[in-house]
C-alpha cells in the first residue's frame, strides 16, 4: 500500500510543470549566488577628510587609509560642517578630521585626537568602518602600541584565510533544506484540498500513519538530492569539502528535513487555503531562520531572545552542520544537538499524524 501511495506523489510532482524545475533550479542559484552576497565584511567605505594640518605625517596618514581596500577617497571638504553635510546627504559614509598641529604635537610626544564621525544609520558599515579607520590612526598616533601589535601572532583555527564562504555553505545547506523541505509539503494537502481530491483519499482504508509517510518520503529523497548538488557546487565552484564525515552531514540533514517535512504537513493539515499555508509557514521559517544564528551569533541576542534558541531545530541544526562540515567533528562533536534534533522530528512527525482527520 505505502508502495504506490509513493508512487502516487512522484506522478504528482512529475506532472507539475514547475516543481521539477524548481528541485533542480533553487539549490544551483542559492550555491552559485549566496555565498557572493551574504558576506558581512565591509568594503568601499567613503571617507571624507578634513585635514586641519596639511603636514607631512598628516599626508602620511591619509595615505596610510586609502591604501587598504576597505575605503575609498571621497572628498576633502574644508570645513566639518561641510563634511558633516556630505554624510547626512549620503556622499560620505565616515569622515576624518585631522586637528592642527597633528604633526607638531606627534613630534613633542603628545598624542593629538583625530576625530571619527560615522553614518550609522547602516550599522554594520558604521561600526566596522569607524573601527578600520581607528585601528589605521592608533598605528600613526601611538607607534609603541602598533609595534606590539606585530609581535603578536594570530592563528585561526578551520578557516585559516578567514573566507566567509567558509562559514556561509553549511548555513545555505540548512536554509536550502529548510525551505524546499518546509513549504512543499506545506502546499501538498492543502493543495489537494483545493483540488478535492483528499476527498478520494478520505473514503479509502489508508491508515492515516501510510499516508503522511507516503506524503515524507518523496521529500526525504528531494532532500538527499539537495544535499548532494550543493554538495557537489561547493567542491567545484568555491574548492571548499566537508572536513568531517559525510555520513554525518548526511544523518543530520535526513534528521533535519523530517522536521522541516513534519511542519509543513502539521500547516497544511490545519490550513483550509494554500494563502493561509503560505503566511504561517512563512512566519515560522522567518522566525527560525533569524533565531537560529545562521546571520549573525546567537550569544548577541538578548537573554530572553537566547532563550528561544533551546527550542529552535535549526539552531542545533547549523550549529552541528559547521562542526562536522568546517571543524572536523566527530560523533561526539554532535551527539546532543542530533539528539535535539531527533526528538524535534519525532514529535513533530507524531503531531503530523495526529493532526491529520479523514472526516474533514
Amino acid at each position: 500500500m505505502l508502495k504506490y501511495l509513493i508512487e502516487k506523489e512522484w506522478l504528482q510532482i512529475r506532472r507539475n510543470a514547475f516543481l521539477p524545475q524548481l528541485i533542480v533550479m533553487f539549490p544551483i542559484t542559492m550555491m552559485c549566488v549566496m555565498p557572493w552576497i551574504m558576506n558581512l565584511e565591509v568594503k568601499n567605505i567613503r571617507v571624507d577628510v578634513v585635514d586641519n594640518d596639511r603636514s607631512t605625517r598628516s599626508i602620511r596618514l591619509i595615505g596610510s587609509v586609502f591604501a587598504s581596500n576597505c575605503f575609498v577617497q571621497g572628498g576633502q571638504p574644508s570645513t566639518w560642517e561641510e563634511a558633516f553635510g556630505h554624510i547626512e546627504t549620503k556622499r560620505a559614509d565616515v569622515v576624518m578630521v585631522i586637528p592642527p598641529h597633528f604633526s607638531r604635537d606627534l613630534a613633542n610626544g603628545l598624542h593629538p585626537q583625530v576625530l571619527v564621525a560615522a553614518n550609522a544609520v547602516n550599522g554594520t558599515k558604521g561600526s566596522i568602518g569607524g573601527v578600520y579607520l581607528s585601528q589605521i590612526i592608533s598605528a600613526h598616533v601611538e607607534p609603541s602600541a602598533s609595534a606590539i601589535r606585530q609581535k603578536v601572532s594570530s592563528l585561526f583555527l578551520y578557516n585559516k584565510n578567514l573566507d566567509y564562504k567558509v562559514y556561509m555553505i553549511p548555513a545555505l545547506l540548512a536554509e536550502v533544506l529548510m525551505l524546499l523541505c518546509g513549504f512543499l509539503p506545506a502546499f501538498n494537502i492543502v493543495g489537494e484540498k483545493e483540488a478535492g481530491t483528499i476527498e478520494q483519499m478520505n473514503v479509502t482504508p489508508v491508515p492515516k500513519w501510510a499516508f503522511i509517510l507516503s506524503k515524507l518520503i518523496p521529500y526525504w529523497m528531494i532532500a538527499l538530492f539537495v544535499l548532494g548538488v550543493c554538495l557537489l557546487l561547493s567542491w567545484l565552484v568555491y574548492d571548499i569539502t566537508c572536513q568531517g564525515s559525510l555520513w554525518l552531514v548526511l544523518l543530520l540533514s535526513v534528521l533535519f528535513s523530517l522536521f522541516c517535512s513534519s511542519l509543513g504537513l502539521v500547516i497544511s493539515n490545519y490550513s483550509h487555503t494554500m494563502y493561509q499555508a503560505v503566511f504561517v509557514m512563512w512566519f515560522f521559517v522567518v522566525c527560525m531562520l533569524l533565531l537560529s544564528g545562521l546571520y549573525t551569533p546567537t550569544r548577541s541576542m538578548p537573554d530572553w531572545a537566547y532563550l528561544t534558541t533551546y527550542v529552535n531545530p535549526m539552531c542545533y541544526f547549523i550549529d552541528a552542520i559547521r562542526t562536522v562540515f568546517v571543524r572536523g567533528g566527530d560523533f561526539h562533536s554532535v551527539a546532543h544537538q542530533m539528539l535535539a534534533l531527533l526528538c524535534a522530528a519525532s514529535v513533530m512527525g507524531v503531531w503530523a499524524v495526529g493532526s491529520y482527520r479523514k472526516n474533514r
